[in-house]
């Protein structure tokens, strides 16, 4: 009686194969399931299979198309922004002689306008003080000449010398953010023109994610092989079982014999 033969192994490189498979087919199809189409008041979300990659898994594209009222929206910004571009590309232009020109501030001519008006506000303020003040000196019996007239002058005369020189330190930093603001202006409004206004794009909600859990192929193959060994190991076990019995009887038919035989000679 000759020993069964085993069922044949599985094939190592197509059980990897029908693995890679069983993988793509299970990525393909989640991702198909999360490709949901969307549509909102500002446009809609769309998936389409535009081919195929190497590997034969299907290729998609997606297209966001804006709503009519969008979309004018958005040929109207396309038209703001190509006539304002224009206009500060003009407006630039015209700052190349503005900006090769080093911002200077001319001090004789800030402070002698800075004198001329002073002498309008201040000097009336002044003439008026220094009358009140030899007033005063004289009905408190102060004569010029004396140490006290001559003191109650100095001061005077100082406080004459600092509201002049707080006048012309206030209005130079003055005259020079009036330069500098006239000097940035037209820079500023290029900035503004340049930036424009923007359209929004449509904005989608997330989609709830699907999971498709793999197969494994693998797994399953070498279960059903090793299911498959379960009845050649029985038809093993049992011919060895005969194969163990006759052996025994064979063994005391021999051994009956060998004694009887003896016994008769």
């Amino acid at each position: 009686m000759n020993t069964p033969s085993p069922p044949p192994a599985p094939d190592p490189v197509k059980t990897a194969q029908a693995q890679t498979d069983s993988n793509v087919k299970t990525a393909t199809t989640q991702q198909q399931l999360n490709m949901v189409d969307q549509t909102n008041p500002y446009g809609s979300q769309k998936y389409t299979q535009t081919g195929t990659w190497a590997d034969g898994t299907p290729r998609f594209s997606m297209e966001t198309t804006f709503s009519p009222e969008e979309q004018a929206k958005q040929q109207q910004q396309w038209e703001f922004d190509k006539l304002t571009n224009q206009l500060g590309i003009n407006q630039t232009k015209k700052l190349t002689g503005l900006l090769d020109t080093p911002f200077k501030l001319d001090n004789a001519a800030t402070e002698g306008r800075l004198m001329e008006l002073g002498r309008k506000r201040l000097d009336p303020i002044l003439a008026e003080r220094s009358a009140a003040l030899e007033t005063k000196l004289y009905n408190q019996g102060v004569q010029p000449g004396t140490e006290a007239w001559d003191r109650a002058m100095r001061e005077n005369s100082q406080a004459t010398n600092d509201a002049y020189n707080s006048l012309l330190l206030g209005g130079r930093s003055q005259a020079a953010s009036e330069l500098v603001a006239e000097r940035n202006q037209p820079i500023n409004e290029i900035t503004a023109l340049m930036s424009g206004g923007q359209v929004n794009q449509p904005q989608f909600g997330n989609t709830p994610q699907a999971g498709v859990a793999n197969t494994d192929v693998a797994g399953i193959t070498q279960q059903a092989y090793d299911n498959s060994l379960i009845p050649w190991k029985q038809q093993v076990a049992q011919k060895q079982a005969m194969m163990g019995g006759l052996f025994s009887l064979g063994g005391a038919a021999l051994g009956g014999w060998a004694r009887g035989g003896f016994g008769g000679l």
